[in-house]
């Protein structure tokens, strides 16, 4: 049995992520979406809200039969001997992600020389999502229902409405 993680903040997860997670569910045994604390990223939710966000997300699909959802707070490698992983899952929209990716894959490789990180690029038709765009957009009102599951978009807006 073959298991990945995908780590990320997450805040929110979108369509972009979605389409990560699916490809990857084929690929993989078990995907582990690991939600990071990342408060250096200064997210606009809670870490517990962005796990129910996930969850909430992918209830009804077929992802959940091999998905496991969880949040931590410390270094990725930690996480992937925790959980006896040593495959990590990035997305990649653009050029530009992939000099950040590469490196941390390769302080990752340099911390832990077991663990291989796997560049999944993001099919064409979400390459332009990020979750920092959702929440522009959706601050100045505008329509986030093909960014995003219809689901979570009340969420979204609540919480916008709210800061």
């Amino acid at each position: 049995m073959i298991k990945a993680i995908y780590p990320g903040t997450f805040d929110p997860i979108t369509v972009g992520h979605i389409d990560i997670i699916r490809r990857a569910t084929s690929i993989f045994d078990e995907l582990i979406i690991a939600i990071a604390k990342n408060d250096s990223k200064n997210p606009l939710f809670s870490l517990e809200e962005r796990k129910e966000l996930v969850l909430q997300s992918l209830k009804g699909s077929s992802l959940t039969s091999n998905v496991k959802i969880i949040t931590f707070d410390g270094l990725l490698v930690e996480l992937a001997k925790e959980h006896n992983t040593k495959v990590l899952i990035r997305g990649l929209r653009a050029v530009s992600d992939f000099e950040y990716e590469f490196q941390m894959s390769c302080m990752n490789a340099k911390l832990n020389s077991d663990i291989q990180t796997i560049f999944l690029a993001a099919s064409d038709n979400v390459q332009f999502i990020s979750s920092r765009f959702v929440k522009q957009i959706a601050m100045l009102n505008g329509d986030i229902s093909s960014l995003v599951t219809k689901d979570i978009i009340p969420k979204i807006k609540n919480k916008i409405s709210n800061l």
